[in-house]
């Protein structure tokens, strides 16, 4: 396996595009990840377009026919919430394996006000049965977790919410965020219930997006810049065989194998991380991960919390992009845009969020069905 550098980046800011068509999203994007880079379409070898919800219309050779279409080999690439991080992960191996000198991952999805695989709840918004209940797909698989690690703990709803204060106020220094307000921790406890404990604000919302990535080898990669960022591990992975399973989405095993695995690949450990882009489509996921990813402590996600050790500033910021929870989530751009992220404070070009002296990140994603995608980016 070759050494491989991400050489460009760019996303467009997320939010509600409805004069746009998912292509065109991902065409500006694409082509400000190639300036970014210095280079044009002509030097892209192969494209690895994520996609989900528009994933049976060829979104990858729509695009190459927006930007221009060079003949090259396009995989068009649907897993759920990791299907940006799937798509750049294929695009990193076409490089690795010593197939390809050059590869463009672009992530993309259109949604507009659509729901989140069943979030939201039925009925009448202001008496929602699935709020009360705990139930309605992501949700309730999110919202009982969550109650899980509170029976088993003793974690409170006040830090759980915490973790939506310290993201919104975040997001409001991120100029690609689809929210940037910052939400005190009594509007999020009073907000309405989507599924306890998580209420409106500790959930993400949906829209359009799209992030794109240039990667490149070793020896390419010294033609364009002088500030690579080396892919120091791309993980994939999915819920391992249980005879009984009683969930239908194993949330913390599948980051936990990934984790072990990233760690192990890129020859470090989590308290080598200087910043941590992770999958927080509601509050509650936040806090389970920090233990997924070996962060802290089984038990100790909300200490940490309390603590502010995952603010900017702390520990080990996580989510200062503002995460899903004020950055948006349009499905399949989401796994590109959080390296994106990383990668603009690896190259300290992250302006006002900056991690000061950045070296080291972790960009993770999770996926229903199951998928776990984490990559670790170092300067």
């Amino acid at each position: 396996m070759r050494d491989v550098a991400v050489v460009g980046v760019n996303m467009i800011k997320f939010g509600r595009y409805p004069e746009k068509d998912v292509v065109e999203l991902a065409s500006e994007a694409s082509i400000a990840a190639l300036k970014d880079a210095g280079c044009s379409i002509k030097d892209i070898e192969l494209v690895a377009s994520g996609n989900l919800y528009q994933s049976n219309a060829m979104i990858g050779q729509r695009v190459m026919k927006e930007i221009g279409a060079t003949g090259i080999p396009v995989i068009n690439v649907a897993n759920a919430c990791a299907t940006g991080s799937t798509a750049f992960r294929e695009a990193y191996y076409s490089v690795a394996s010593g197939a390809y000198d050059t590869a463009m991952a672009v992530g993309s999805e259109q949604m507009g006000k659509m729901g989140l695989l069943g979030a939201g709840g039925g009925g009448d918004r202001a008496y929602s049965t699935e709020g009360i209940m705990g139930t309605g797909l992501m949700p309730g698989v999110f919202g009982q977790a969550g109650v899980e690690h509170m029976r088993k703990y003793g974690t409170t709803q006040e830090q759980i919410a915490k973790i939506a204060v310290k993201n919104h106020e975040h997001g409001v220094l991120n100029p690609h965020a689809q929210y940037r307000k910052e939400t005190p921790l009594e509007d999020v406890l009073n907000a309405r219930v989507i599924a306890w404990p998580n209420t409106l604000y500790m959930c993400c919302p949906t829209g359009d997006g799209a992030a794109a990535a240039i990667l490149m080898s070793a020896e390419k990669a010294k033609k364009y810049t002088t500030k690579p960022v080396w892919v120091a591990a791309s993980i994939l992975t999915s819920d391992p065989y249980q005879e009984r399973n009683p969930t239908m989405f194993d949330i913390n095993t599948v980051t936990r194998n990934a984790a072990k695995q990233a760690y192990e690949t890129a020859g470090i450990g989590p308290e080598d991380l200087d910043m941590v882009e992770l999958h927080d489509c509601f509050a509650t996921a936040e806090l389970l991960h920090y233990e997924n990813l070996f962060l802290c402590g089984e038990g100790e996600a909300g200490k940490l919390i309390d603590d502010k050790e995952t603010y900017n500033g702390g520990k080990i910021p996580v989510n200062v992009s503002g995460g899903l929870l004020s950055k948006g989530h349009p499905l399949g751009a989401t796994g590109v845009a959080n390296i994106t992220e990383i990668v603009w404070h690896l190259r300290e070009e992250a302006g006002d969020r900056q991690v000061k002296g950045a070296k080291t990140g972790l960009a993770h994603v999770i996926g229903l069905g199951s998928a776990c995608t984490i990559n670790v980016l170092k300067r």
